[in-house]
């Protein structure tokens, strides 16, 4: 997939957040590395979503020297929060941040505040992991500004840093750019539906960027339905570069130190 793509290799790129270790590569994981690391690909970062993934991406890691993983539970995998198992792999010099984690209101209504109240408990439980553990979260929100932005905003002094996963164009969580938060912009920004992060984007400091892929998902236009790779982090980069009327070699170049900023600045 994608195989035909070539870009200027001399660029880097920091893909912040990538699901390789998603079922969907399983039969070509190599080749999709290899091509993406012949193509400005610098690095590649998995964040934890489930306690049954984390084994595979912990083994990618390991076979992949510019592949690092997180550790982290998705508000939709609380059932299947565990500590200790978390705790073991956090001890790994492989793993950089904790997450994805946070809070998901999408699918639920007025009557599920125990399914709310769970969400923010195990929310919070792994930022007190990162506290301890002294790294950088990766944070997810939908349809939850308001929860994700207080409990932010009390532990944001606390915090290694942190970015706001696939930035959903929300103006209160733009705040947490002030408290050190920062924000990563993905596929959806391609999409001719993205007006209101379209708008938000120039808002942001400049070094507060962060682009990621959230691979197999959100495949940037014009492959918008086929399944999205490391390589395209480049036409997120080339779309950004336009809104901010920012040339693009020099938009590349910021969201890179920005991405060691956050994750590798002890590595």
């Amino acid at each position: 997939m994608f195989l035909d793509l070539k870009f200027d290799n001399n660029l880097k790129i920091i893909d912040t957040h990538c699901h390789l270790d998603s079922d969907v590569f399983l039969s070509d994981l190599e080749l999709v590395l290899d091509h993406s690391f012949k193509n400005g690909i610098d690095k590649v970062i998995i964040p934890g979503a489930s306690i049954k993934d984390l084994k595979r991406a912990k083994e990618i890691a390991h076979k992949y020297q510019q592949v690092y993983f997180a550790v982290g539970i998705h508000p939709y995998d609380i059932d299947h929060y565990d500590e200790y198992t978390l705790r073991e792999f956090l001890k790994d010099y492989k793993c950089i941040a904790i997450g994805e984690c946070g809070l998901d209101y999408y699918r639920l209504n007025s009557k599920d505040e125990e399914i709310k109240k769970k969400q923010k408990e195990i929310f919070i439980a792994q930022l007190d992991l990162a506290v301890e553990f002294k790294k950088p979260v990766i944070i997810h929100s939908r349809e939850a500004n308001e929860d994700t932005y207080n409990i932010l905003k009390e532990y944001s002094s606390k915090l290694n840093g942190g970015v706001l996963h696939c930035f959903n164009a929300s103006e209160l969580l733009l705040d947490l750019a002030q408290m050190g938060f920062y924000f990563g912009i993905g596929g959806i920004v391609t999409f001719k539906n993205a007006k209101k992060l379209v708008q938000i984007l120039p808002k942001i400091p400049k070094d507060k960027l962060l682009i990621e892929t959230d691979a197999p998902y959100l495949t940037p236009e014009p492959f918008r339905g086929q399944r999205n790779t490391p390589l395209l982090t480049q036409l997120v980069g080339k779309k950004m570069s336009e809104i901010l009327d920012i040339p693009h070699e020099e938009l590349l170049k910021l969201c890179y130190q920005n991405s060691i900023n956050l994750f590798f600045k002890e590595n």
